[in-house]
């Protein structure tokens, strides 16, 4: 039985790539995996090739700064689909890597599965003629992505959103704030700043500013900072209490949070939760953005809900004082402010699917392995 092939980029695709994995090893317990992840990929069997951790960058100019160990990594990963070992090969997310990654198994004739497919409707749809030629399925997890490659010749299905699943038993926010120690009476805002170190480098002073001018203007609020679980931030450098790999819980326990721009926007509309949005990067970096993003949002719950269900603070726009009075009606369980942001998120959280991706994409791996068996005993 030859192998399923994971490459993902970063710890949400360690996470996802982990549920499938355990999907997998439910339906099928000899099936041989390994991958280039991390933890929860570890967790549900996977051989792990390459951490995820020495991975994740971000930004134009940063990216350049890791250029060798990446070209280091994909000649590693052309070997092992090149010496026949590799039956199928599932990439998540991480196009500028992973388009490599399905180049390299088109032409070595191993099938391609990709899940959570390259934001061509945001930037770089000069790769969807790559997609087309050397992916054979996708499993997108955004409602309109569907459509989309579809009418670029990729076959592709909404398997829905994987945040879903993590979301099933969501504790309320009572039970969150005692988890946390977190006071069940005085409002709380929830801060993060991001989950990769360049990011965190970029948003924590200023996001730590503006929960700073929060709690000047109403003393009463708590501020926590979400840590994800593959960065580290000293005590020292956080006047709020830190609380590591616990994203949900932070959001389920907050009355309003100020997140950084990403996927934490639509794990914050599958738990309920009004927020502002910031983001900050390199001059360059902005600068190349601005010439190619094609959408008028960057924040992924304001790009499903095709509005501004979230304000956004952008580059020199996130102003630590403008931030603060976004913030302020949010914590106003009354507001008129909360009450559309509350309607907004729920419109999203309707249009992510259905509980159940990690097991469809599943059935689509093991569908596909089944193909690919035939064919070769047919050759």
């Amino acid at each position: 039985m030859r192998e399923v092939l994971f490459v993902v980029g970063e710890a949400s695709g360690d996470l996802h790539a982990g549920k499938v994995a355990e999907a997998l090893r439910a339906r099928v317990p000899d099936l041989p995996m390994v991958g280039v992840g991390g933890g929860h990929m570890r967790a549900a069997g996977v051989e792990i090739l390459e951490d995820v951790e020495r991975l994740a960058v971000m930004g134009f100019v940063e990216v350049l700064q890791h250029v060798p160990k990446h070209w280091a990594l994909l000649r590693r990963l052309r070997a092992r689909i090149e010496s026949g070992r590799v039956g199928l090969v599932v990439l998540l997310d991480y196009p500028g890597f992973n388009l490599k990654v399905a180049n390299a198994a088109h032409r070595a004739g191993v099938p391609v599965l990709y899940y959570i497919t390259p934001q061509v409707w945001a930037w770089g749809a000069d790769r969807l003629p790559t997609l087309a030629r050397v992916v054979t399925k996708a499993a997108s997890i955004l409602p309109f992505e569907e459509a989309l490659l579809r009418e670029h010749g990729i076959d592709a299905t909404f398997v829905g959103h994987p945040l879903l699943d993590r979301a099933q038993s969501l504790p309320s926010q009572m039970e969150a704030r005692a988890q946390l120690g977190l006071s069940p009476d005085a409002p709380v805002l929830a801060v993060f700043p991001g989950s990769r170190r360049a990011e965190i480098a970029r948003h924590l002073g200023p996001f730590t500013e503006a929960a700073l001018e929060v709690q000047r203007r109403r003393p009463d609020v708590q501020v926590v900072v979400s840590v994800a679980p593959t960065v580290r931030i000293a005590a020292s450098d956080s006047p709020f209490p830190l609380v590591q790999g616990a994203s949900f819980v932070v959001q389920r326990a907050a009355t309003a949070g100020l997140l950084k721009s990403g996927t934490n926007t639509l794990e914050a509309a599958v738990a309920g939760l009004p927020h502002v949005i910031g983001y900050r990067t390199s001059a360059i970096t902005y600068a190349i953005a601005r010439r190619v993003v094609k959408i008028p949002h960057i924040g992924l719950v304001n790009v499903v809900a095709g509005e501004a269900v979230s304000p956004e603070f952008v580059q020199d726009a996130f102003v630590p004082s403008a931030v603060a009075d976004a913030l302020m009606p949010l914590l106003d369980v009354h507001s008129e402010a909360r009450v559309l942001a509350e309607a907004g998120l729920a419109r999203v959280r309707a249009q992510l699917g259905t509980p159940g991706a990690s097991s469809r994409v599943a059935d689509m791996i093991l569908s596909m392995t089944r193909t690919s068996m035939t064919r070769d005993a047919q050759a």
